[in-house]
């Protein structure tokens, strides 16, 4: 690849961060697209970038023989589905403005710059650029702060606390770790505090580490958090509960790991607890959940379900024996 190529792909990466396309977009193929749909061969100027009608496989074409990329037929999807339709969505893009009523399934869809984003791009690498590029942005809210604003609109409020309240990422998991704090926490551990409590889109989703310095813990940054903790004060308990959705319950080997990741909690007793949000999914991890620990199903969230040992919902090493 020439560096003209190079030059072209950077350019193009530039400009998709400019135009606040996400993280998800700001890649070569996303540029590649961009530069397909202006027709932007190597060695050619962005003042002389032109808006061809162009189908996603079409696009793929073109990044190959102009850019030497050349993309699998089932990457088509991700074309369409993580560069194109993105585009769309951003107005840098228009989809079949040549037949607005083709069907979405056609095999003839197809896609095209925008105009104003057309002039704009033309301008690139001129004085009038950074102008251009201003007043353009001033008109439209860029994808990346509108995604932003929807994601913030689809999580999922919990109070952790009277009048406290955190949002989690929109999900079956979150849901179930809502579930937790607010149905399992108050009937087998009234008066808890959260000291943890993770979300899908951002690991420390909740963490009051001072609270877990205060009972001796240091949680290494490596070492893989349960889904939540809370600490039951009355008796002071640390219940350490998975939520399971799809995969992780507390297993022997995930007891190994969280005892030693508590290690350091000398002074409360830890307890174990795997939640699901029903029994059918329950009923798949049976065989694997460890002895000692405690399970908790949503659907039924009065019923706490014993691992035999000698004791119900209690901790086992032997600082902390209160019954």
């Amino acid at each position: 690849m020439t560096n003209n190529k190079n030059d072209h792909i950077a350019a193009a990466l530039q400009i998709l961060a400019s135009l606040g396309l996400p993280r998800a977009q700001q890649n070569e193929r996303s540029a590649l697209c961009l530069l397909a749909l202006l027709n932007l061969t190597p060695g050619k100027m962005w003042v002389h970038s032109e808006n061809p009608l162009l189908g996603i496989t079409p696009i793929m074409d073109w990044a190959r023989e102009h850019y030497d990329k050349d993309y699998a037929p089932n990457t088509r999807e991700t074309v369409r589905r993580q560069t194109m339709h993105q585009f769309v969505d951003a107005g840098l893009a228009l989809y079949n403005p040549d037949k607005p009523d083709r069907a979405v399934n056609s095999p003839k869809a197809v896609y095209q710059i925008e105009p104003a984003a057309l002039a704009l791009l033309r301008t690139f690498g001129t004085p009038k650029w950074r102008k251009n590029l201003s007043s353009y942005l001033a008109e439209r809210e860029t994808l990346a702060a509108r995604y932003a604003k929807e994601r913030q609109q689809k999580r999922i409020p919990v109070e952790i606390a009277p009048g406290k309240q955190i949002t989690l990422s929109p999900g079956e998991h979150s849901e179930l770790i809502v579930a937790i704090i607010e149905d399992f926490a108050p009937r087998f551990a009234p008066g808890s505090v959260l000291v943890y409590a993770g979300d899908t889109g951002d690991k420390w989703g909740y963490f009051d580490a001072a609270l877990l310095a205060e009972l001796g813990g240091k949680v290494d940054a490596h070492g893989k958090m349960p889904d939540v903790v809370l600490h039951y004060t009355a008796r002071n308990w640390l219940l350490l509960v998975e939520a399971v959705t799809s995969h992780g319950p507390v297993d022997g080997k995930r007891y190994a790991e969280l005892t030693m990741l508590f290690a350091g909690t000398t002074t409360a007793g830890l307890i174990y607890v795997t939640a699901f949000p029903n029994r059918a999914i329950m009923a798949r991890y049976l065989p694997e959940i460890a002895w000692e620990t405690e399970v908790w199903v949503a659907d039924a969230p009065s019923h706490l379900i014993h691992f035999n040992g000698e004791r119900f919902l209690g901790p086992y090493n032997a600082s902390s024996l209160q019954t």
